[in-house]
């Protein structure tokens, strides 16, 4: 009998080896790329220290933490989606990552009169799993280890694309609609 079983084991189809391409991060138009590290988080989130070093070598640095997403079964397909938060972190410099934002969310001007925050809350929608980078944007083939979500801050006043790799340590911001990229540039100040 013992033989029988092995037969059988060894008969079955060998598992489809996963596909994914090996990645590298490089830059694209119409997104900011960043460096994440995973960062200590709670109750089911995931959580990432984020580090944006620009060309002179200034650092802005903050903390990204994603709830736990639920799925919506009443959408085709199922949507997931959940609320996450940035956080602050003590000593960053938020001018070289906002710099960068302005120009790849088209706003016109860096905001003013910024009323800093230690937590600033969003809502996300995850848009594409398992994505692989192409000088088009990200697509679902080949597989990949980018997950994209639109985020929305204000109950949808404002919305921006993120973009997060675990696997190569990298994440970014991407435009969604040019006509936001003031209010979103203004809400990430707050925090960064």
């Amino acid at each position: 009998m013992l033989l029988v079983a092995a037969f059988l084991v060894s008969c079955q189809r060998p598992a489809k080896p996963d596909t994914r391409v090996e990645e590298m991060y490089f830059p694209t138009d119409g997104a900011v790329g960043f460096d994440i590290l995973p960062a200590g988080s709670s109750a089911g989130a995931q959580g990432w220290s984020a580090t944006y070093t620009d060309r002179d070598g200034k650092t802005t640095k903050f903390q990204i933490e994603l709830g736990p997403a639920t799925g919506s079964s009443d959408k085709s397909p199922a949507v997931s989606s959940g609320q996450g938060k940035f956080l602050a972190e003590t000593g960053s410099d938020p001018i070289p990552l906002l710099e960068s934002l302005k120009k790849t969310l088209q706003a016109r001007r860096m905001p003013r009169n910024v009323q800093k925050v230690d937590v600033l809350p969003f809502d996300y929608v995850v848009v594409g799993e398992n994505q692989s980078r192409s000088p088009n944007g990200l697509s679902g083939n080949p597989k990949g280890n980018w997950t994209s979500m639109k985020i929305s801050f204000a109950k949808g006043k404002g919305e921006v694309f993120l973009n997060v790799n675990p696997v190569i340590h990298k994440a970014e911001f991407s435009i969604k609609d040019p006509g936001e990229g003031e209010f979103v540039l203004a809400e990430l100040a707050k925090v960064l």
